[in-house]
């Protein structure tokens, strides 16, 4: 049996179990018809200060998927040019065509930042897998995957 622990390891352990509960209702709810988040939820994936959450989503094609920035930092959504299927829509916070666009515009005007609070949704009609990143915290790690099902 542990010993009694302080109160703001207490705290820490109350947040890490809630947000592990609030990520699994997340993740169970984003494959469902209509392809948005549940009436308590207004997002499918969060960004908190340098990840993805979940890292991995599964949708069904014609699902749009809606990221959140839950953290004080500004992020971007990017596709990786060669990470998504071959007939499949380029997606990026900000409207850019291609990889390259986004980080050019990300470098010179921040270009696609999704403030903290807002949020931005892509909608997936091709299957398959799609991998993307956050341009400004690509560096330390921050990448994730939709996997889109027939």
């Amino acid at each position: 049996m542990r010993g009694h622990e302080s109160p703001e390891r207490d705290a820490v352990s109350r947040r890490r179990a809630l947000a592990a509960i609030g990520t699994a209702a997340v993740v169970g709810v984003a494959g469902c018809a209509g392809g948005g988040a549940s009436a308590q939820d207004d997002y499918d994936v969060g960004m908190t200060a340098v990840a993805f959450d979940p890292v991995e989503i599964t949708v069904s094609a014609g699902d749009t998927v809606v990221w959140a920035n839950t953290s004080s930092r500004g992020h971007t959504v990017t596709a990786y040019d060669s990470g998504i299927p071959e007939d499949a829509t380029f997606f990026a916070s900000g409207g850019y065509d291609s990889t390259a666009a986004a980080r050019d515009a990300y470098g010179s005007e921040l270009g696609g930042l999704i403030e903290s609070g807002a949020s931005w949704s892509h909608t997936f009609e091709v299957p398959g897998e799609y991998e993307y990143f956050c341009i400004p915290h690509e560096a330390s790690g921050m990448v994730g995957t939709v996997v889109v099902e027939e």
